[in-house]
């Protein structure tokens, strides 16, 4: 009887092996016939400044001292004026080739700066590429070597890729050529901070410096997006890497091929996510939406009426569910195009009509400097605010505001920093330090107030809880 139970349970195992077996990928095939489409890109930069071996160290006190007990001179020390010398900066990258007339797509953090791009292929072949041009919001970059009849990649459909999916990369993690990573897809439609215009394919696949602007592969040999980005505490792969889908980067791509220009919708609003505690603050019932932070004036917002402290709902009839779905919304529309924009102002729908623009290139920053003004007392909520002077009520379009010269308490834990500039509060304007403070002081503790502040090239809403003040 114990015979044939061991008989029986061999059996049913050799069974499991071979079911598991089956279901695990091969991925040989891709790597042979995909690998060669796959390139190192070497990157160099002049960059002028003071020639020194011992890079940063000199800032070290304990390696300065070790020079000075042996009465050596310290390096980087100043001796007068140390003459300016021009030396090479040299980083590492991946691209993989999309047409055999030698186009290569690649991040636009790889090439960025570039003084020369050299691209070495499979068969060690190496080339000197020019930078057809690049998008720094969707970090593609599309590059050219003169060569024929490459080896090129199959382009596939990231909206097919499902979560759990497996998936591949081939790069030159720090230098080391057409290594092969495999992992999952972990998630879809990412967003990530400041990368609001893609939808990033999150998967643990091993990412690490030098594959950033190669290839991720699904099971049938198709790039299905661009290694991009990673998260990671240490510098190296911790499972938490990001690619750009590849149907983004190559209407990017397109674009550039076709006019060396990229055109994108534009709105001319800075938005948030709604928290739970800016619903409370807004009167909301649930954090549906995207949250209209700040309205860029004589934009296509402005012009529509949308206004700072709407939560924009529905765009071009496409439902927002989060913030980060709106900038994809909008960049997907061709400008000059009129649509309908369905919002939620103080508790009441409205549909607006807004005719939409193109995305500029450049934006000024705010000038949120403080010299020459006093530093007055804490507020209720722990905010040190000064009046702006004329240059910075200029930057910000003569709008009003108030200059945080220190934030405490209550404000330094819900985020707000020195050198933002306080808008208003509770969807009202501010215009004097004396009524930001009366404003405040008709808010019973307990409750939550959203204060907009500008900080770089964008404005938010940062909910304070005043029951938290000190």
């Amino acid at each position: 009887m114990i015979k044939k139970i061991v008989i029986l349970s061999i059996f049913l195992l050799s069974i499991a092996s071979s079911i598991f077996a089956k279901e695990l990928p091969d991925f040989t095939e891709l790597a042979e016939k995909q690998g060669p489409s796959v390139v190192n890109i070497s990157v160099t930069q002049v960059v002028q400044g003071n020639a020194n071996p011992f890079g940063g160290l000199q800032d070290d006190e304990q390696f300065n001292e070790l020079f000075r007990r042996f009465g050596l001179p310290v390096p980087g020390a100043p001796r007068g004026q140390a003459p300016q010398q021009d030396f090479k900066s040299q980083s590492l990258g991946s691209g993989f080739i999309i047409s055999a007339d030698g186009y290569i797509l690649t991040n636009a953090h790889v090439i960025n700066a570039a003084d020369e791009v050299i691209v070495k292929l499979s068969d060690r072949r190496e080339f000197k590429a020019k930078i057809i041009g690049s998008d720094r919001r969707t970090d593609v970059a599309l590059l050219k070597i003169d060569a024929s009849g490459l080896p090129k990649v199959s382009i596939g459909d990231p909206n097919q890729l499902k979560v759990g999916e497996w998936v591949a990369a081939i790069g030159s993690p720090f230098g080391l050529e057409n290594t092969m990573t495999a992992g999952i897809v972990s998630a879809k439609g990412r967003a990530l901070p400041q990368e609001n215009f893609v939808p990033f394919i999150q998967t643990d696949v091993a990412i690490n410096p030098g594959n950033s602007g190669g290839p991720l592969f699904n099971l049938k040999g198709e790039v299905v997006g661009i290694n991009s980005q990673i998260y990671s505490r240490s510098g190296g792969s911790m499972g938490l890497s990001f690619a750009i889908p590849i149907d983004v980067a190559m209407d990017v791509s397109n674009q550039i091929k076709a006019g060396g220009k990229i055109s994108r919708g534009w709105l001319g609003v800075s938005i948030q996510e709604i928290t739970k505690d800016l619903a409370e603050s807004f009167g909301m019932k649930n954090t549906n939406g995207a949250l209209v932070a700040g309205v860029e004036k004589s934009g296509p917002a402005d012009k529509s009426g949308l206004l700072a402290g709407d939560v924009i709902l529905k765009f071009d009839n496409k439902m927002i569910n989060a913030s980060s779905d709106l900038p994809r919304a909008v960049g997907g529309i061709k400008p000059g195009r009129t649509v309908n924009v369905d919002v939620l102002r103080k508790g009441a729908m409205k549909t607006l009509s807004v005719t939409v623009g193109e995305a500029p290139n450049d934006k000024d920053e705010v000038n949120v400097s403080n010299k020459g003004n006093a530093k007055p007392e804490a507020n209720r909520i722990g905010l040190v605010l000064n009046e702006l002077t004329p240059q910075q009520k200029k930057k910000l379009n003569g709008k009003n505001g108030l200059l945080v010269v220190d934030a405490q308490g209550a404000s330094a834990a819900a985020g707000v920093r020195r050198g933002d500039i306080v808008l208003g509060i509770n969807n009202a304007e501010v215009s004097s330090v004396e009524q930001f403070a009366k404003t405040l002081a008709a808010i019973p503790n307990g409750k939550t107030v959203a204060v907009l502040i500008s900080r770089g090239e964008g404005t938010l809403y940062v909910p304070i809880k005043l029951s938290d003040a000190k």
